[in-house]
C-alpha cells in the first residue's frame, strides 16, 4: 500500500567466541526488531596440534560457516586480558584467525567486550556462563541451551543486532557504567 514503509531485509549476523581450543559461532537473522536463530556450533582444533595449525583449523572453519551460511556481518568478542599474560597472547591468535575468516570473505567485523555482549543479552555485565546460555535460549526460541561457547558466539551476535556497531559504539549517552552495569 502506499505511504507503508517497506518491509525490513533480513540482516544475517554471525557472531564468533574466539577460543584455541573451541571457537564458538552462531548465525542469527534480524529482520526488523525480530530475531531468528539459524545456526551454532564449534570449531574444534586437533588437542595434540601446534599452534600454527590450530590456528588453521580456527581459520578452515569458520570459512566454511561463512561459505556455507553466507553472513553479511560477523561480531567478535574481545580477548579479555586475564592473570596469565601467555594465554592472553594465545587467544589473541585465535581472535586474530576468526577476523581473518571473515576479513577474507570481505564481510564487516564490530567488536564487543564480554561485559557489553553479557550487559546487552542478560543486563548484567558480569552474568554468569549459565545465565547468558539461558537468555540466548529465551530470546531466539531454542528447544535447549546451547553449549557455552555457541551461546555466547549468538550472545555476542545478538548484542551486534540491538545495536550495537562495534567497541565503544553502543549508544551510552548520559548513563555511567557501575560493577558492569550500564546505568
Amino acid at each position: 500500500m502506499p505511504g507503508e514503509p517497506a518491509p525490513a531485509s533480513p540482516v544475517r549476523i554471525l557472531g564468533i567466541d574466539p577460543g584455541l581450543r573451541i571457537t564458538g559461532f552462531g548465525i542469527i537473522e534480524k529482520t526488523g526488531s525480530r530475531l531468528a536463530y539459524l545456526t551454532s556450533g564449534c570449531v574444534r582444533t586437533p588437542q595434540d596440534g601446534t599452534l600454527p595449525l590450530r590456528l588453521k583449523s580456527i581459520l578452515d572453519g569458520l570459512r566454511e560457516v561463512i561459505a556455507t551460511h553466507r553472513p553479511q556481518q560477523v561480531a567478535v568478542e574481545i580477548v579479555f586480558v586475564n592473570v596469565n599474560p601467555q594465554s592472553t597472547l594465545l587467544l589473541g591468535q585465535a581472535r586474530g584467525a576468526a577476523i581473518c575468516a571473515a576479513v577474507d570473505a570481505a564481510l564487516p567485523v564490530a567488536e564487543y567486550t564480554a561485559l557489553q555482549v553479557k550487559q546487552s543479552v542478560v543486563g548484567n555485565g558480569h552474568a554468569a556462563k549459565e545465565q547468558v546460555q539461558h537468555m540466548v535460549r529465551r530470546l531466539l526460541a531454542l528447544p535447549g541451551d546451547p553449549s557455552p561457547d555457541a551461546a555466547d558466539a549468538l550472545a555476542c551476535a545478538i548484542c551486534h543486532a540491538h545495536g550495537g556497531q562495534g567497541l565503544g559504539a553502543l549508544s551510552t549517552a548520559g548513563l555511567s557504567v557501575r560493577r558492569g552495569r550500564l546505568r
